[in-house]
């Protein structure tokens, strides 16, 4: 990494899955890090909150803002009042941030690095899917494309903004992958409809540090798909997960996979597990980002080997 000095860097939704791993390195890079929250005290690793109703106290002694906060997608079955607690949980704290760089005038913060997700192409077939593709229809994509408008009028005040597009984050901790580990690991592993769709995936070590060269290369800017070059499907992933745990993985029926998870899941299983797209990191592969994990067998092997 680059010479960090003291460089304050303010991480929003620091307390999830990949903001508590992105905060631990970039202390490590040199950082002065703090987590935007509604609660006062530290985080397990010792790194300060600082309470949202004092965030134009603070932002103008930050370098650069990482917002990563937003309600789970997953967490909960989409209900009316869920979908739109997804939705505002972006789009207003996204809102909220650029206010707040406006406010600071001069003292702004140079970068805001905002979260978004692959989501916001939709559903796809075999067709690659790069930063310049089309954004799709449906709640994600619509979730998605709101999302990166909100944080959009900030470029007008002079500030560098990187909006990466986050495929589905790998780790050990958390996620989609203990989830889909643990049907495996009983001997009840299965791929998901017919397998088909894609499976656009990143390790959570490579995301962090996608993260982290936004803040310190100026390049880094605009639309950034965060995904390994080497997508799949999710026949494919969920053999690969099998041959990892040394489990089968059982020849169940398209039609009953389908059925079971509409009637668990309902509009959210045809919209994250039985539709899928390939997307490539084309734009990060352009700037010359090396990926410590390309393949999923290999990232794999790192986090349940």
């Amino acid at each position: 990494m680059n010479d960090a000095g003291r460089k304050h860097v303010l991480v929003a939704g620091g307390s999830g899955l990949v903001g508590t791993r992105l905060c631990q390195e970039l202390q490590r890079a040199g950082y002065e890090v703090s987590i935007l929250s509604r609660r006062e005290g530290t985080s397990p690793e010792g790194i300060p909150f600082v309470l949202w109703s004092s965030l134009n106290q603070v932002i103008p002694s930050a370098y650069a803002v990482i917002n990563l906060a937003g309600e789970g997608i997953a967490d909960k079955r989409w209900s009316p009042k869920r979908k739109n607690a997804i939705l505002s949980s972006r789009t207003d704290t996204t809102t909220r941030l650029v206010e707040a760089y406006r406010e600071a005038g001069d003292r702004r913060p140079r970068i805001l690095v905002n979260a978004s997700a692959i989501g916001i192409y939709g559903p796809h077939d075999g067709r690659p899917i790069d930063e310049k593709s089309s954004i799709g229809e449906g709640f994600l994509a619509d979730v998605c494309r709101d999302w990166e408008a909100a944080a959009d009028p900030v470029t007008q005040l002079g500030v560098r903004l990187s909006k990466v597009r986050i495929g589905i984050v790998l780790s050990r901790k958390g996620g989609a992958l203990p989830k889909m580990s643990l049907p495996v690991r009983f001997f009840q592993g299965a791929k998901l409809g017919d397998g088909q769709q894609g499976f656009s995936w990143i390790h959570i070590d490579d995301l962090v540090s996608i993260l982290i060269h936004c803040v310190e290369n100026d390049q880094y800017q605009g639309v950034l798909n965060a995904t390994s070059p080497f997508p799949t499907t999710n026949e494919t992933f969920t053999r690969l997960l099998g041959k990892q745990l040394r489990r089968p993985i059982l020849p169940v029926p398209a039609f009953v996979t389908r059925f079971a998870l509409n009637l668990l899941m309902g509009e959210m299983a045809e919209a994250m597990l039985l539709k899928g797209a390939f997307v490539y990191p084309k734009a990060l592969q352009g700037l010359g980002f090396k990926f410590k994990f390309e393949r999923p067998e290999g990232a794999l092997k790192d986090l349940l080997g």
